[in-house]
C-alpha cells in the first residue's frame, strides 16, 4: 500500500512505533533485530503492526513494519518475515485488552539479570518501589512459540499490569500509547541497572522497611498510573521524539 492511500491514523501509528524502534536502540535495549515492539491499529479488523525479520532497530521506518491480523496472517508486507514468536507474544495480549495500544518486549542484560534472580526486582531504590503495583512475573517455558502460552501470559500481566518479567528471558512492558510502554520499559532497565550495580559492590545493602515500601508503592500508584502527574510516557515522549530527530534525523518516519 502506498503511503499516501494509508489512513492517517495508521501512518501517524507507524511512525511512532518506527520511532520506538529507534529509541530503544538509541538507549541500549535493543537486541539486533529480536526481540519485538507492536501497535494495534485502530478499527474492526483488529491489525496490529510488528517489526519484520533482518531489520535493525536502528534501521526501522515507518513503511518496514509489518500489518498482521490476530491469526498470524501478514496483511502488508512480506510473510517471509514474520517472526513467530513475535506474532505469540504480542497477539497474545492485543486479544485480550483492547485498551492496550502497545506491546514492547525486550531482552537486556540487566533485565535478564534481573530475571534470573529467584526475587526478582527487589524493592531497594525508589525507582523499584514506584513500580512494584504495576509489575508482575511470568515463567520461563521456553521460546514463545506454543499458542496456548498466551493465556498465561496475559493472566501473568493482569488487566492493571504494566510490567511483566519475564523469568531467565527479558521483559515485557505495555501501553495506552507508545510512549506508555517505552517509558515503561525505560524505567524498568533503570531500576534493573539500580540493583545490578548494588549488587555488585559486595557491600550489605541498606534495606527499606515494610512500611516505606508500601507508602512508597501508593505514591507510585497515584504518580505513574492514568490520571497522575507523572502518568508514565505522557510527559516525556513528545521530547523523546525530539532527541532521536536531533540525534539520527527523520528517518523513521518513511
Amino acid at each position: 500500500m502506498k503511503t499516501t492511500d494509508m489512513d492517517p491514523a495508521e501512518w501517524q501509528l507507524r511512525c511512532e512505533l518506527a520511532a520506538c524502534y529507534q529509541l530503544t536502540d538509541l538507549y541500549g535495549m535493543s537486541d539486533l533485530a529480536s526481540t519485538h515492539i507492536s501497535v494495534m491499529l485502530p478499527g474492526p479488523a483488529h491489525h496490529f503492526l510488528v517489526n519484520p525479520l533482518g531489520v535493525l532497530f536502528d534501521e526501522m521506518r515507518a513503511s518496514d513494519l509489518l500489518k498482521v491480523d490476530l491469526h498470524g496472517r501478514v496483511i502488508d508486507g512480506d510473510p517471509a518475515l514474520l517472526n513467530p514468536a513475535g506474532f505469540v507474544i504480542h497477539s497474545a495480549i492485543h486479544m485480550a485488552q483492547s485498551n492496550i495500544v502497545c506491546v514492547m518486549h525486550s531482552h537486556t542484560v540487566a533485565n535478564n539479570a534481573i530475571a534470573m534472580q529467584a526475587a526478582g526486582l527487589r524493592p531497594l531504590s525508589q525507582k523499584a518501589c514506584v513500580m512494584l503495583d504495576f509489575l508482575g512475573y511470568h515463567d520461563y517455558e521456553g521460546a514463545a512459540l506454543d499458542e496456548d502460552e498466551r493465556e498465561r501470559l496475559v493472566r501473568d500481566l493482569g488487566l492493571e499490569g504494566r510490567v511483566l518479567i519475564l523469568r531467565n528471558h527479558g521483559a515485557l512492558t505495555v501501553g495506552r500509547s507508545v510512549g506508555e510502554a517505552f517509558c515503561w520499559m525505560h524505567r524498568l532497565e533503570t531500576a534493573c541497572k539500580y540493583q545490578i550495580d548494588g549488587q555488585a559492590g559486595g557491600l550489605a545493602l541498606h534495606e527499606l522497611s515494610e512500611a516505606t515500601i508500601q507508602h512508597t508503592r501508593a505514591q507510585g500508584r497515584r504518580m505513574l498510573g492514568p490520571g497522575g502527574f507523572l502518568e508514565t510516557g505522557k510527559v516525556e515522549w513528545p521530547g523523546l521524539l525530539r532527541k532521536l530527530e536531533r540525534e539520527r534525523g527523520s528517518g523513521f518516519r518513511t
